[in-house]
């Protein structure tokens, strides 16, 4: 216990999750599919894929990401404020144990955040729902908040404006003149048929940077990667195919700027760092991607700058109601 008599809030990070093993695969993939094995070609390839780049530190990044939100809040809201845990939705740590370990460090109200700044209620619904299962079974029922998209908070856009820059400075005569390709994952095109809003979110963060990093119209360009195994088709440009026509326009270096991911996984590790820069090899093409926010402090303030909306929102909530 604190000594505050205001019980404190607790703060819950999501994100997908990842296998940590071999073993730990078919379940993951099971859920991942909602509940259907993953055939064996496909249980192979993603074996292949995560042992190529060691297995995914997304749970890992993730712990680190809370505890410097923790310091954080710590600091500023002082200490026993908030509470912070992190859970995934695909793998353990689950979801439904942090609400139960917030629950019972006797967190008042939990804040959910999905670590994607852009929002999607079919993308991310399982999520929602995950959270208020589990927040009915903990006594919380009423007194979860998961926030909306952030995709254009100021403190989020600096945070990738600032890797941005710090990228290309790192290039070659700073990176003048450079391509800058910023990716979000692919999807299937009957979803965002459903939700259209979904793609300006990415689109819009995209413009956004763009313009924080001062970059000309001309020399940038929004793609996709990551597309998924189905036969439906998904959104393009993936980024893998602009690469050759950058090439041909005399271009010898690219930078690639993911808008939705923030921190190192599978997507990053294998997605771009082996496949797109396989294809840029074989373009002739020298392929640079972003340092990903994972515990960028100004990507930890644009956390905590969340936090402090939500609790903004749901005090006025209160208010509206007692009018």
């Amino acid at each position: 216990m604190t000594s505050q008599t205001k019980p404190p809030t607790g703060v819950l990070l999501m994100t997908y999750g990842t296998p940590s093993n071999a073993d730990e695969m078919p379940a993951y993939l099971r859920s991942v599919r909602g509940g259907r094995d993953a055939g064996p070609e496909l249980l192979a390839e993603f074996l292949r894929r995560y042992q190529l780049v060691g297995w995914s530190p997304l749970i890992r990044i993730t712990r680190e990401q809370a505890a410097a939100l923790q310091a954080l809040l710590d600091a500023t809201g002082g200490p026993g404020s908030h509470l912070v845990e992190v859970g995934m939705l695909h793998s353990a740590p689950g979801i439904r144990e942090a609400v139960e370990r917030l629950a019972a460090a006797g967190a008042g109200q939990v804040i959910g955040i999905v670590l994607s700044p852009q929002y999607s209620s079919i993308i991310m619904g399982r999520y929602n729902r995950t959270v208020e299962e589990a927040a009915a079974a903990a006594g919380l029922q009423g007194r979860v908040r998961v926030a909306g998209a952030w995709h254009l908070l100021p403190e989020f856009i600096e945070a990738l404006a600032e890797r941005t820059t710090e990228a290309l400075a790192r290039m070659p005569d700073g990176g003048r003149d450079v391509p800058v390709l910023l990716t979000a994952h692919s999807l299937p095109k009957p979803v965002v048929d459903r939700e259209p809003g979904y793609v300006v979110q990415l689109t819009d963060t995209a413009e956004a940077i763009a313009k924080r990093v001062g970059l000309a119209p001309e020399r940038w360009r929004f793609a996709y990667q990551s597309a998924g195994h189905t036969a439906e088709e998904w959104l393009r440009p993936d980024v893998k195919e602009l690469l050759p026509g950058l090439r041909e326009a005399g271009h010898e270096a690219v930078l690639v700027v993911p808008v939705q991911f923030l921190a190192d996984h599978l997507e990053i590790l294998y997605d771009l760092d082996v496949a797109a820069a396989e294809e840029a090899e074989e373009a002739g093409i020298a392929f640079h991607r972003i340092e990903l926010p994972n515990t960028q402090p100004a990507f930890i303030r644009a956390l905590a700058e969340v936090v402090h909306r939500e609790r903004s929102a749901d005090a006025s909530d209160l208010r509206g109601s007692l009018r």
